[in-house]
């Protein structure tokens, strides 16, 4: 019955390493390219850092749902170590439920559910992979905490590094969550009037409910698509953080897992404080 149910399950978007295709990549390139090189203008940097093997790379989300440091970061992967060596990224449930052509694009450039099961899929076929821990909370963090580490308490990817034996390659960027502006996070107001009998659009509950800046509709209201402005994005790839101890007993002890997040949230912060100031020291100096 397990067995079948798997199977039942690998048939499903999102729930199988097989489905990434090397020319779907290789054609969305040029894309990245253009935006990476003529849009964005990217500097970037730490990649040498990039331990062989498998790693778990946690980074912080920025810029809405257009997201374009993590684009391209994944621009940067490819075309460093071409497309022999896999990474996937852990993407949201919602977007295999609710915006499923896109999820499947995104599925054959290596996108799979975000699930510890899919992680640990892939971490067993030597392959690395992709999260950003805070999810919408983060995306859609307001303008004043654009160079806070927000990850909104979750320690799932902790309990999986330490089970796993992975080191963490934490990614950072600066100037992606400035191509919009969210003003606020009304998200609690809307729950309360979902409460009160409001029902949920689509009938989603969208976990954040931003008030943002931002084209094309001028004043956004909800976690609303939108096209992201021509900034400069700087990104770092960080020092691995390997911690003392790891296995199964080290992701079940509490304790542990609080002060590993800690220390990866502490470090993470050290590196984007870091980060910024460099980058405001350069502009200043231009």
């Amino acid at each position: 019955m397990k067995n079948h149910k798997n199977q039942q399950l690998l048939t499903r978007p999102g729930w199988s390493l097989e489905r990434r295709e090397e020319a779907v990549i290789k054609s969305l390139m040029p894309i990245w390219g253009w935006l990476y090189h003529e849009y964005f203008r990217v500097k970037t940097s730490g990649w040498s850092q990039i331990p062989p093997g498998k790693v778990m790379f946690v980074g912080s989300h920025n810029g809405g749902l257009a997201a374009p440091d993590m684009f391209m970061m994944m621009y940067d992967w490819f075309q460093r170590f071409g497309f022999s060596r896999p990474v996937y990224g852990l993407m949201h449930p919602h977007v295999w439920k609710y915006a499923l052509p896109l999820a499947q694009l995104a599925e054959k450039a290596g996108a799979v559910m975000a699930h510890p099961k899919m992680a640990i899929a892939a971490f067993h076929q030597n392959a690395s992979v992709l999260v950003y821990p805070g999810g919408a909370e983060d995306v859609f963090r307001p303008y004043n905490l654009r160079h806070k580490i927000y990850f909104a308490g979750r320690k799932g990817f902790i309990k999986l590094a330490l089970r796993e034996a992975v080191p963490i390659v934490p990614v950072i960027s600066h100037g992606a969550h400035e191509n919009f502006i969210v003003l606020a996070d009304i998200y609690k107001q809307i729950r309360q009037l979902h409460e009160w009998g409001m029902p949920w659009l689509f009938n989603i509950d969208p976990v954040v409910f931003p008030i943002y800046l931002g084209l094309p509709w001028g004043i956004g209201i909800g976690p609303l698509p939108h096209i992201p402005l021509p900034v400069p994005i700087q990104t770092r790839v960080c020092a691995p953080i390997i911690f003392e101890r790891y296995g199964r007993e080290a992701a079940i002890d509490r304790q542990y897992v609080d002060y590993c997040y800690e220390k990866v949230c502490f470090l993470m912060q050290q590196e984007l404080d870091d980060l910024v100031k460099t980058e405001e020291l350069s502009d200043h100096e231009s």
